[in-house]
């Protein structure tokens, strides 16, 4: 139903309601010189701004079969063939001194997982080369998110919350923090979902903190059942949602900013639950 995501209320209701009043008590008691009635004004209008923030749209979603739809609304930053090189390391990889680390994104074993495609752990990519393609490569496509647009986030298909971890720069409590729409803000402080669908396809939604935006709120568990465009969570304010697809699988089906589209400079906007981002590929 449409209104409020979850969390929404208070913060809308409790300004407006100490705006109301301090209006009230300004006109008929004292303004006391004016600063009553402008505090109410500034309630009010942060009412209105918590409002907007916290909005939840009820929203259409496409019957087609094999889609996949958006998770989220913003603008399309890119949409890129990748292909994994490496993968969170077990702790005896750990300890076999064969990992990379860096500062801020953690350790890195140098190889992908047996079967990259069901995203058992997070793991780095690298772009794939035109002419290089193979059966193990994803299409990633990065939305980003305005503190203006809608910030609750839909399950791509119908199928099955089948894992979810949340992870932070190496060393940090939360963090990093790098504005959204840069490319280096995948490494930001983000919590990975894999979800499962029929025909043991799974694909992997990262929601990614911003430089505002500093909480990412789950509302389902794992092993949960969604239906396509369901609402499975939320992040606060400015931030970026990446999905990733097993590109033998699934053709992209809009336009990013780096195709540089006089139609769509700062790339297609897209909504959760509604756009479709990914059609299946044809036999």
């Amino acid at each position: 139903m449409a209104g409020l995501a979850h969390g929404g209320h208070a913060p809308v209701i409790i300004p407006l309601l100490m705006g109301g009043s301090a209006l009230i008590i300004g006109a008929t008691i004292d303004s006391l010189y004016g600063l009553i009635p402008f505090f109410g004004i500034f309630c009010l209008m942060l009412s209105a701004f918590f409002a907007n923030f916290w909005r939840d749209p009820d929203r259409p979603i496409p019957r087609d079969e094999g889609v996949l739809v958006s998770p989220a609304d913003g603008h399309v930053m890119f949409v890129r063939r990748e292909r994994a090189v490496g993968r969170r390391p077990s702790k005896d990889e750990l300890d076999s001194g064969a990992c990379e680390s860096d500062l801020l994104t953690g350790d890195w074993f140098p190889e992908p997982t047996s079967n990259p495609l069901l995203f058992e752990t997070e793991q780095r990519f690298e772009a794939v080369a035109k002419g290089q393609e193979s059966e193990n490569d994803v299409y990633r496509a990065a939305v980003f998110m305005s503190p203006l647009d809608v910030h609750v986030n839909r399950a791509p298909f119908a199928g099955t919350l089948h894992r979810m971890e949340h992870r932070t720069g190496k060393g940090l409590r939360r963090g990093p923090f790098v504005a959204a729409y840069k490319k280096e803000s995948q490494y930001n402080e983000r919590v990975r979902s894999v979800f499962k669908g029929e025909n043991e396809v799974f694909v992997e939604v990262t929601q990614i903190s911003g430089a505002l935006a500093r909480t990412i709120v789950p509302w389902l568990e794992v092993g949960a059942e969604v239906r396509r465009g369901q609402r499975y969570g939320m992040i606060r304010l400015g931030s970026r949602v990446d999905l990733r697809v097993p590109a033998s699988l699934f053709t992209p089906n809009v336009c990013s900013a780096e195709e540089q589209n006089p139609s769509h400079p700062k790339g297609e906007f897209v909504q959760a639950g509604s756009t479709i981002l990914f059609t299946p590929v044809s036999d």
